[in-house]
């Protein structure tokens, strides 16, 4: 059987043409996959700054939080330590001649004076206190939106890594899922957008609120705060 030198020279060329267009399509699916991963890098990247700038400002907020709180109770002890004085002087008031019960009762009305004038300061720190607590909030809401924009985009980071290694056209548009999400949870943080999945972050950090039971013997103590305790 004769062979025709034209069918190999022309088996080649197709092979090579097929060849040619596998890494066509290869070069494109990485060069997408670079950019993709170096835009995802450098939004990380500046959405880092801002998390850290806002867990600065979480973490200043709980210190003034606990400031307050213990300025509040200092307010709170001085005012029953006054009460208390006050309440004994109107006792001993009762039984005293007039011309002491005169002198009991410019005690009484200048314990009455600290009464009221700690009790107006302990409800002032008490609003600043709360103001503490509202701001720290405040932060971690979009704390919270961060964390889920990195967790979102180290996810897409993986799936790319993948895409490359497999050249699997259909897995580089399944990690744009997570690179949507995570753009959008970073800019809700960015720009300031009351956009904060709640569900999604109760399962992520709620889990492990409640502490668990610790068994001694046959008793079974729970570890919370002692029940009866003031």
């Amino acid at each position: 059987m004769d062979i025709n030198p034209m069918d190999l020279v022309e088996d080649e060329k197709d092979e090579v043409e097929t060849s040619l267009k596998r890494e066509k399509r290869k070069g494109r699916v990485n060069s997408a996959v670079a950019i993709a991963v170096a835009l995802i890098a450098t939004f990380m990247g500046i959405c880092k700054i801002k998390d850290d700038n806002l867990v600065q400002a979480m973490q200043q907020a709980q210190a003034n939080k606990i400031d307050d709180w213990a300025l509040y109770q200092a307010r709170n002890v001085r005012e029953e330590i006054a009460k208390a004085n006050l309440t004994q002087l109107k006792l001993e008031s009762v039984s005293q001649s007039s011309a002491v019960k005169a002198e009991y009762e410019k005690q009484i009305a200048a314990y009455q004076v600290i009464v009221d004038k700690e009790d107006q300061k302990k409800q002032e720190q008490k609003v600043i206190a709360e103001k503490d607590q509202t701001t720290y909030d405040q932060l971690n809401y979009h704390d919270d939106q961060f964390d889920l924009a990195d967790a979102s985009l180290s996810l897409s980071v993986s799936l790319f890594a993948i895409t490359s290694l497999s050249q699997k056209k259909w897995l580089f548009y399944a990690a744009l899922i997570p690179t949507i999400f995570g753009f959008v949870m970073g800019l809700s943080g960015l720009l300031n957008w009351q956009l904060h999945p709640d569900a999604l972050t109760k399962l992520l950090s709620e889990n492990f609120l409640e502490k668990p039971a610790t068994i001694v013997g046959t008793t079974t103590i729970k570890a919370s705060n002692t029940e009866g305790v003031e």
